[in-house]
């Protein structure tokens, strides 16, 4: 199983972080960059998230989450919506001090995005339950009753069914796969102590208290 996570893909996000901004449309968008999470990175059943020892800037980042119904290799994106039936949210820990170490150097970034814990997920919900319509879930983070993040799937630069195509012709998709698919502007620290609440169309489906 697989945990593919996509990059930059709100443009706002993708400027609070310096990274350049692309248009929806654009061969960039078309082309998204992504990486990869081993599956011991998986944080399920609401369990908590443990603070490593080896970071000092711990960020959270909410992303909706598609999980891969059916093995594929280079789907054409016109047939991508049958690879997929339900969605989850997840939340992409990211050790923010690692990832601008390795930027710097130029290394890549798997020490501050792929340690033990960093892919929190809740329970899948079919897709037919939250209105059919993949690239229009609305979906938030908030912590102490305060809204962190706050996005909609319909602003992504790279659709789901495009990243799917994408995705897969580089590499098998396989039935379990999990794709994040990108968070929107809002990313921040956590604390010790932190209780983050997550929804999905209005629907409370995660929360992970910091420890």
């Amino acid at each position: 199983m697989k945990i593919i996570c996509i990059a930059r893909n709100y443009s706002q996000h993708a400027a609070e972080m310096g990274a350049p901004q692309y248009e929806r449309g654009s061969q960039q968008a078309l082309s998204p960059s992504f990486f990869l999470k081993p599956d011991s990175a998986l944080l399920l059943k609401n369990q908590p998230f443990f603070y490593p020892e080896f970071s000092h800037e711990v960020e959270y980042e909410v992303e909706v989450v598609v999980r891969i119904d059916r093995v594929g290799k280079s789907i054409d994106e016109r047939f991508a919506h049958k690879y997929y039936s339900s969605v989850a949210l997840g939340i992409d820990f990211t050790a923010r001090d690692l990832q601008r170490e390795a930027k710097a150097k130029g290394l890549p970034w798997t020490l501050s995005k792929g340690f033990d814990g960093s892919a929190a997920l809740s329970d899948f919900i079919p897709l037919a339950e939250l209105g059919g319509d993949i690239q229009n879930l609305d979906f938030s983070l908030s912590r102490g009753g305060q809204v962190l993040q706050h996005g909609n799937t319909r602003d992504m630069l790279c659709s789901v069914d495009r990243m799917i195509s994408y995705i897969s012709d580089f590499m098998l998709l396989r039935t379990g796969d999990l794709i994040y698919t990108g968070t929107p502007a809002g990313v921040g620290p956590v604390a010790i102590g932190d209780v983050l609440e997550g929804t999905l169309q209005g629907r409370s489906l995660l929360t992970c208290r910091i420890k």
